[in-house]
């Protein structure tokens, strides 16, 4: 499966520059779309789902992946909040620490991992301290969390 920008973005390669290529792409979008081949709302309905269910991954994440294969930016909240507005992130969180084997940390360098992982498969702050505070890490490692910064990691 494929977005709509995603596609456009490939053909753009293989028809000639300017405007009659550009015909062409609209011809072959419309095609699609009639023909029901190119739906960018069950691209993502079915991008996120598989996100949530196989990896386990955060709703941050997946807002990402989704923003960068090009899908509208309303349709991607509406589709996250049908998909993840009753899941327990916390919840979700710990089943992609055991989906990747990740145990409790054991010193400030094995935190400040499982935090960068964590983050990076995009869960809150707020749960990722929750589930650290659980396994009863010191408070000297969990500020490994204030040195990591979450701008740089959803870039």
């Amino acid at each position: 499966m494929r977005t709509e920008a995603d596609l456009r973005r490939l053909m753009k390669t293989r028809v000639e520059p300017g405007e009659r290529g550009e015909v062409v792409i609209a011809a072959v979008v419309a095609q699609l779309k009639d023909r029901c081949y190119l739906d960018d709302q069950s691209f993502a309905e079915t991008y996120a789902r598989l996100r949530q269910e196989n990896e386990k991954l955060g709703v941050r994440r997946v807002r990402q992946d989704l923003q960068k294969k090009g899908v509208a930016g309303n349709l991607i909240a509406e589709t996250l909040d049908a998909r993840y507005g009753q899941t327990n992130e916390e919840a979700l969180a710990r089943a992609h620490l055991e989906r990747k084997r990740i145990r409790k940390p054991e010193n400030e360098k094995e935190t400040a991992r499982v935090i960068r992982r964590l983050v990076t498969a995009g869960f809150s702050t707020g749960v990722i301290y929750k589930i650290l505070r659980q396994w009863d890490v010191p408070e000297e490692a969990l500020s490994a969390l204030e040195s990591i910064d979450v701008e740089d990691t959803e870039k």
